[in-house]
């Protein structure tokens, strides 16, 4: 195969998973509290070098194709979302970033979420999906007077969390996650959080990806045709 298939087609295998990355970012753009997600690129030479610092094998494969770009990491942003007010009781946003409102899902794991556009359920402080709003203690929050002053907030940075289903985070390392007893100036009752998400260079960076794709696979084609043509004029002097 010509080499320079490989770099074209892992820089396609990159552009399908921006366009994944985007489109959830943009499919998400009115979910509360929701941080955009965005993924980092390099070459090969990186993992070269980093075998090669470590003393291994390196197959002569590898140091021929080592041009060939590749997904390094993903991150999401932490900037905060616009804070807007709603004016409903039982809405709460976090204003310092880094802070989670900590959520006892239906499988019994404390996760960490932005979102808190919260609900009465039989008494209880409940998420969208019915789940019990906890305390610093981690029990479950009874709507009474002053019930806001027990809401529990949790701070860690987001390098520290894995994101799960439904707007939510599980803490990585319980150790780095500092749990705040005073949630004082903290939390704005009555206001919500929005997405960090603009649409606007979401969308700038949609088409991005899309051309990004489509001009590597109109260079696979290209270079496809030339061998084509190549194997036809030798296959033809041949006879």
């Amino acid at each position: 195969m010509n080499q320079g298939v490989y770099p074209l087609a892992a820089s396609m295998i990159n552009q399908i998973n921006r366009l994944d990355q985007i489109s959830n970012n943009l499919a998400n753009v009115n979910t509360l509290g929701f941080k955009q997600e965005g993924t980092t690129e390099t070459t090969f030479n990186y993992y070269l070098h980093k075998m090669e610092s470590q003393q291994k094998l390196m197959l002569k494969e590898s140091v021929v194709t080592n041009n060939i770009p590749k997904i390094d990491s993903r991150y999401t942003n932490a900037e905060m979302g616009p804070i807007v007010m709603t004016g409903n009781s039982l809405d709460f946003a976090l204003n310092e970033p880094d802070t989670f409102f900590k959520i006892q899902n239906e499988n019994g794991d404390i996760v960490y979420t932005r979102d808190g556009a919260f609900k009465n359920l039989d008494g209880f402080l409940v998420d969208s999906n019915g789940n019990n709003v906890l305390n610093a203690d981690n029990e479950a929050i009874v709507i009474e007077d002053g019930f806001e002053s027990q809401i529990g907030v949790a701070k860690t940075p987001y390098t520290n969390l894995e994101k799960m289903g439904d707007n939510t985070y599980l803490v990585k390392n319980v150790d780095e996650a500092e749990q705040i007893e005073n949630n004082d100036g903290r939390i704005v009752r009555g206001a919500v959080e929005q997405s960090n998400v603009n649409s606007v260079t979401a969308m700038v960076e949609l088409i991005d990806a899309h051309r990004r794709f489509d001009q590597s696979q109109r260079a696979i084609k290209t270079i496809d045709d030339l061998n084509a043509g190549l194997i036809e004029k030798i296959g033809g002097n041949t006879r």
